[in-house]
């Protein structure tokens, strides 16, 4: 990804505050996940703190539920890609 908030280790340093760039973000981190994989909670936060070091991955896990990339069970405790 050619952007100056991910390291060449493809760690995102920070959220950004264009919209653009969040989208990018956003489809950059959906990007690790198994697709037709079913993720526990624990399991999705330890994946996004892989992947960032701003420690907030809950922030990150609510936005790609918001934004369509995640979807969630009723109870909260299941995970899976949309898309």
């Amino acid at each position: 990804m050619n952007t100056p908030l991910i390291t060449k280790e493809g760690i995102v340093t920070r959220w950004p505050k264009n919209r653009q760039q969040r989208r990018e973000i956003l489809e950059y981190l959906a990007s690790k996940f198994e697709p037709n994989k079913v993720y526990h909670e624990l399991e999705v936060n330890e994946l996004l703190k892989q992947w960032h070091s701003f420690q907030d991955w809950s922030g990150l896990r609510r936005e790609l539920i918001d934004r369509g990339y995640l979807i969630r069970n009723r109870e909260g405790t299941k995970y899976r890609l949309t898309k």
